[in-house]
């Protein structure tokens, strides 16, 4: 049977908002494929806000794509022919598919091809929290934020992808959790599904009152999402050695992320406080994401760890679900079902 795969082109370099032309849907038939390579049926898709920059300069971690080049982007899927000795039909294997429906790879470095087993869970929880998503909340709270029990916790960009594991995670420290969110919708989402003590609608509520209520000793752990004005609130209520996570500035970032309109003002509570500011790469924990996948399926099971996936469906909804992470849209982490 002949296969027929779509996939997503560049067609345009983005300025602002992602827009429908900015991409090409293309067909062409699935090659025959070789010795030493397999064939994977996509299930989901992922969508991170780098993607973007990805369309324009690369984000600095990847060669710019080239206008008529496939969509870069993470995905997983099930192996369904190989001539590969290390996946076998019927493996479920996640790495860099591009925005397309059928990927064929022969399992390089930079394809990051990887097999898994969610345990009877969704696949799509491999791109979400089991999967860099979920790391990301996980080494950047324990790690990088080196939480204690008992701690004082704000995360900003609570019912994000990332955001939305950390109440969990929080909890599972004994930690007072505060999230900052955009909706009430979100605000009473967080409290009564996704293990947050307290939620802070930052549009409509006064961030600075409301922290000096929940936390009127102070934040040991801010774990950073949005970055900006927010970022600098936070800084002038840190806590004595008070550790800051920079794990991402999605309020700054416009065409490009190598400029910011937005200077710090409070930078200096970090040196009065004692305090720490980090930043991270993810993939600097790679070696311990075994580990850390069997203890968040560990607390998944024992109903301690909940996620909230935000799933369209449709490889043409790839555009409008890129969209809604830079709109607030999302709830939880933002996948698209590739049919």
């Amino acid at each position: 049977m002949t296969l027929i795969n779509k996939r997503l082109v560049l067609a345009a370099r983005p300025s602002g908002l992602i827009k429908n032309s900015d991409f090409r849907m293309e067909e062409a038939k699935v090659p025959d494929i070789q010795d030493g390579e397999f064939l994977v049926k996509t299930k989901y898709l992922s969508l991170a806000p780098v993607m973007k920059f990805y369309m324009l300069d690369g984000a600095g971690i990847e060669k710019p794509l080239q206008l008529g080049e496939t969509m870069r982007g993470r995905g997983v899927g099930e192996v369904i022919d190989s001539r590969h000795p290390d996946f076998q039909k019927g493996d479920f294997v996640g790495g860099k598919f591009g925005w397309q429906e059928y990927v064929v790879s022969k399992g390089t470095a930079y394809d990051m091809m990887y097999k898994f087993d969610v345990e009877g869970l969704s696949p799509s929880t491999a791109l979400g929290v089991l999967g860099v998503t979920g790391f990301t909340s996980y080494f950047g709270l324990y790690h990088v934020g080196a939480l204690k029990e008992n701690e004082n916790i704000l995360v900003s960009s609570a019912a994000g992808g990332v955001g939305s594991s950390l109440g969990f995670l929080s909890k599972i420290k004994s930690g007072k959790v505060v999230g900052l969110t955009s909706t009430n919708e979100k605000k009473k989402l967080l409290t009564e599904k996704l293990g947050y003590d307290f939620a802070i609608n930052y549009k409509i509520e006064n961030i600075s009152e409301q922290l000096d209520k929940y936390f009127p000793e102070g934040i040991d752990v801010y774990f950073d999402n949005v970055g900006g004005e927010i970022l600098d609130l936070a800084l002038s209520k840190l806590r004595r050695y008070a550790r800051v996570v920079c794990c991402g500035r999605i309020s700054t970032y416009k065409d490009s992320l190598k400029t910011q309109e937005y200077q710090l003002k409070n930078w200096h509570k970090v040196g009065s406080n004692r305090a720490k500011m980090e930043g991270f790469f993810i993939y600097d924990f790679e070696a311990q994401f075994a580990e850390a996948k069997k203890e968040m399926i560990g607390w998944i099971k024992e109903g301690r760890l909940k996620y909230q996936e935000d799933i369209l469906q449709g490889l043409e909804k790839m555009p409008e679900a890129l969209n809604r992470l830079f709109e607030g849209k999302n709830i939880g982490k933002q996948l698209v079902k590739v049919n």
